[in-house]
């Protein structure tokens, strides 16, 4: 039966130790801790005169969905996991009905608690139902002064669900019972669950062996990630029904009024939680005085599929409040105060072309929200002014590299130096580009070959380079390509550059259908008439160095007018990012011209053959 292997000590006493490794643990110690009439399977990591951070799993897991991320924290931190009772390598009560309530989940936790930690309060992290127990934990009077802080993933207090629940169904609005209709549909697996018997015979049966493969599936996690579930899913799973029999309606029907944080609680919530809606939180500050509100862009299983996000999130949230403690000062504001931060703080982001223009307006976005940054640009100068300023902005850590987009070697040298000195990119932003005007018979060879080279080739170098290394680490990630209104607005007059454009979109939307599967978003954003330094390089193929100098003032004099800073295009380029686009027209007539391009070619086509008059 669950829990019964590995049994050391006799019942009764509150510690004994166990010298083999903890399971799917690499490294872990392992110690029984009593708690009434279970006995509690421990794991710990790291070392024990550092803060203590105790991770506490889900339904239907065990501690060993904690283990990437534990594996990542124990250099930091004294980090301890154990399996909930009637789960993993602990015992279940006696007696299922009634053994798996909050209070006695309350107790389990106090018992961990004094054994690792007993003279200092620690930080919690939980995951699904560890999260709901969490809640508990971090509202009920008698662990007053036992938390330090709460990390809460994929998982709601049920007593602010239950005020959630009867706020909108006694008030209800066409929003409000939206919300309603959406989250009683995502917790179908809820009712099914308060089914006698059926549920313990579907885990122990058929849906206990293809539930890893469905797991899977859904949610594709790392290469190096250890085997999941471990053997005791069936029996953990069938004992775990009754923490929902046991809790869920006692506790939504009558919600305590009194559910208010007595610490400071990191909020991470997956926005493609299948199983949880990210509007349950709308509410949440009326409960939480101390709040940091994370978002990540992944499903349920976020321990397992996004490790390095969620392990940098702990370890900022920890480090800053053990730093407050210690110094006893008030704890700092969170990095990021711009639009976004809680989704891209502590994220790394490397941006091209990022010396001026576009690209510098969008590395100081990324810093505004609290993001790490790395500037690329041949420029040097430009690419250290444009790191300065991002540390300025709001970014925790900002960075400068020089390289040439268009030199393919020395990109793949920029990604392997990135990725040992500050680990893999989050977010890739591809701007750097130059411009070109003139038609086919006035462009030159060379000409062809340098626009290709910068705004195509720099963006296949760009790709290949960090694309790859998102797609190798398996934790999902972003490609933002800079194209332009140019891609599908043809012109007789910016062939080269309308060329290598319209290839820049056509590849990001093959690379978007290619990475999917793997959890990697790619975005073109096509910006219209923006007012940034293009216009003071750009060429005009066939004309003379004196008519150059004049057509380079007068267009950059007409963008100007135009008005259109590029410190929108940063904001779209974020926004972008976030809700995953594909394709995302920047200015209102890059929008006009794409619609026109799809409802009515034919006008698009006669568009292009009108010749600006410069």
């Amino acid at each position: 039966m669950s829990g019964q292997d590995g049994r050391t000590g006799e019942s009764g006493e509150g510690v004994h130790d166990v010298v083999a490794d903890g399971r799917g643990i690499p490294g872990a110690r392992e110690r029984r801790v009593t708690s009434g009439d279970v006995e509690l399977c421990v794991a710990e990591l790291g070392d024990t005169g550092r803060p203590t951070l105790v991770l506490v799993h889900g339904y239907p897991d065990s501690k060993e969905i904690w283990a990437q991320v534990a594996l990542r924290l124990q250099d930091r931190f004294h980090v301890v996991l154990y399996d909930v009772r009637g789960h993993g390598r602990s015992t279940a009560p006696g007696t299922l009905r009634g053994g798996f309530t909050l209070e006695r989940l309350t107790d389990d936790f106090l018992a961990v608690a004094d054994a690792v930690s007993p003279d200092r309060p620690v930080h919690l992290v939980g995951h699904d139902w560890g999260s709901v127990q969490g809640w508990e934990f971090a509202t009920s009077p008698r662990t007053r002064g036992r938390i330090a802080s709460f990390t809460s993933v994929s998982g709601p207090s049920l007593d602010h669900l239950g005020h959630w629940l009867r706020d909108r169904a006694v008030r209800p609005t066409p929003r409000r019972l939206a919300q309603l209709l959406g989250q009683t549909r995502r917790s179908w697996y809820v009712y099914a669950l308060h089914t006698p018997r059926l549920p313990e015979a579907l885990w122990r049966g058929p849906l206990g062996r293809r539930f890893p493969g469905m797991v899977q599936r859904r949610e594709p996690v790392p290469a190096d990630a250890p085997p999941y579930p471990t053997a005791s899913l069936p029996e953990d799973a069938a004992h775990g029904a009754w923490l929902y029999r046991d809790n869920v309606l006692a506790r939504t029907r009558r919600p305590r009024a009194d559910a208010f944080a007595h610490a400071p609680v990191q909020l991470v919530v997956p926005t493609d939680d299948p199983y949880l809606s990210v509007r349950l939180y709308d509410d949440l500050d009326r409960w939480v005085p101390d709040l940091v509100r994370r978002t990540v862009a992944a499903g349920h299983w976020v321990p397992r599929t996004r490790p390095d996000q969620l392990a940098g999130w702990i370890a900022g949230f920890v480090a800053e409040r053990e730093e407050a403690r210690r110094a006893g000062t008030p704890v700092p504001a969170p990095a990021g105060t711009g639009p976004h931060a809680e989704r891209f703080a502590g994220q790394l982001v490397l941006v091209t072309g990022a010396a001026g223009g576009i690209g510098r307006a969008t590395a100081f976005a990324f810093a505004e929200a609290g993001a790490r940054v790395v500037a690329v640009d041949r420029d040097a100068e430009g690419a250290a002014r444009t790191a300065e300023l991002a540390r300025l902005s709001g970014a925790p850590e900002a960075w400068a590299e020089c390289c040439d987009v268009a030199d393919g070697p020395a990109m793949e040298k920029l990604a392997a130096k990135v990725t040992a000195e500050y680990g893999v990119v989050d977010v890739l932003v591809n701007n750097a580009g130059v411009g070109l005007a003139g038609g086919f018979l006035d462009t030159s060879a060379e000409e062809w070959r340098t626009v290709l080279d910068v705004n195509l080739g720099g963006v296949v170098h760009g790709c290949r380079a960090f694309g790859r290394r998102m797609a190798e680490r398996g934790q999902g990630g972003h490609i933002v390509n800079i194209a332009s209104a140019a891609a599908y607005q043809p012109s007789r007059t910016l062939v080269a550059y309308s060329t290598s454009k319209a290839a820049v979109l056509m590849l990001s939307e093959c690379l978007r259908a290619e990475l999917a599967g793997r959890g990697i978003g790619v975005t073109a954003v096509c910006p219209g008439f923006v007012a940034t330094g293009i216009t003071s390089s750009a060429v005009f193929a066939g004309v003379p160095a004196d008519e150059q100098r004049r057509l380079r003032e007068r267009t950059t004099r007409l963008y100007g007018r135009r008005g259109y800073p590029a410190e929108k295009v940063a904001r779209a380029v974020l926004r972008a990012v976030v809700e995953n686009a594909a394709v995302v027209p920047v200015t209102p007539e890059a929008r006009g011209l794409r619609l026109l391009a799809r409802v009515a070619p034919r006008a698009s086509r006669a568009l292009a053959r009108v010749e600006p008059k410069l």
